[in-house]
């Protein structure tokens, strides 16, 4: 089994619609359903790429890596890559979907900063006087999108990059936890993130992340904690047991196996791990969890 991918939850690959491909995408809900007769999007599916919704009516259900969340007017939701998630229901939803490839923002803005944020919460409700504003953004992108696919020009791809990296600003802002400063901490931070996004099954030490990206361990501490609220150590086994849970979830490995996949040499040490982080042992956790998907307190910055 190749590294990433679990059996038991679709694997969506970014598609778009024929015509121009500008790595964006905008459509509706109603699309979505019309595309999925066989509603196979209430089942478990790990996009590669970003699905940000900005629901306008109507109510429903989505869940995210263990979190259900409840869908109603003024809801936007976000699926960055790799999450686990399912769109529980969604029969009487109306609103808008933008699919989107990491690379389409501009690589160093803060809009590219907020998606990059694997912890960022997947769900929350924009306030009353702002939503209209986030409604704009995506109706101007929508636009922009049908009238590039129309008449494709040289200008079609960075216009669309620009207002989507406008969007993303406007409904992070919602959030309170929009990108900081430019600064150095946020720089580290970055490079310290993408290490540990590409290297988290096999390196479970920050002294082994710090040499490599030619910093102390007291240096990635300090900005991970100005950056993620967190300090260097918390903040990569957060990430391995987030995986830990997807594995327990929605495969059939054994404990065992999972420890493997995880870089445990040592069973023992990934129950240990396991049980430090969650409270319990991994046998029991999934026992609770496994095909359920929903059952999880909301991480950092969620709102019912």
């Amino acid at each position: 089994m190749e590294n990433g991918q679990l059996p038991g939850v679709r694997q969506l690959r970014y598609a778009p619609a024929p015509g121009p491909d500008f790595g964006v995408e905008v459509l509706g809900f109603d699309a979505l359903r019309r595309m999925d007769p066989g509603r196979r999007r209430a089942g478990p599916q790990r996009p590669d790429f970003h699905v940000l919704a900005l629901i306008r009516s109507g109510r429903g259900r989505h869940t995210a890596d263990f979190v259900d969340h409840p869908l109603c007017g003024r809801t936007v939701v976000w699926i960055r890559p790799g999450v686990v998630h399912r769109w529980t229901d969604v029969d009487r939803v109306d609103g808008s979907l933008v699919l989107f490839e990491q690379g389409v923002l501009p690589a160093s803005g803060p809009a590219a900063q907020a998606a990059a944020d694997v912890f960022a919460p997947a769900a929350w409700r924009a306030g009353e006087d702002a939503w209209p504003l986030c409604l704009t953004a995506a109706d101007h992108l929508g636009r922009e999108h049908a009238a590039a696919l129309a008449d494709p020009r040289p200008s079609s791809a960075p216009i669309l990059a620009h207002l989507l990296a406008a969007l993303v600003l406007r409904v992070v802002a919602e959030t309170g936890s929009a990108p900081g400063s430019d600064g150095p901490e946020h720089e580290v931070f970055r490079r310290f993130r993408a290490a540990v996004e590409q290297s988290f099954a096999t390196r479970h030490h920050v002294a082994d992340y710090a040499g490599t990206l030619g910093y102390t361990p007291r240096t990635l501490t300090r900005a991970t904690r100005a950056a993620a609220g967190v300090g260097a150590k918390q903040f990569l086994d957060q990430r391995i047991l987030l995986e830990a849970k997807r594995l327990l979830a929605h495969t059939d490995l054994s404990v065992a196996r999972c420890a493997q996949r995880l870089g445990f040499d040592d069973p023992a040490n990934f129950t240990t791990f396991f049980q430090r982080q969650t409270g319990m042992p991994p046998s029991r956790w999934r026992d609770g969890h496994s095909g359920r998907h929903a059952l999880s307190s909301p991480p950092r910055g969620e709102e019912g």
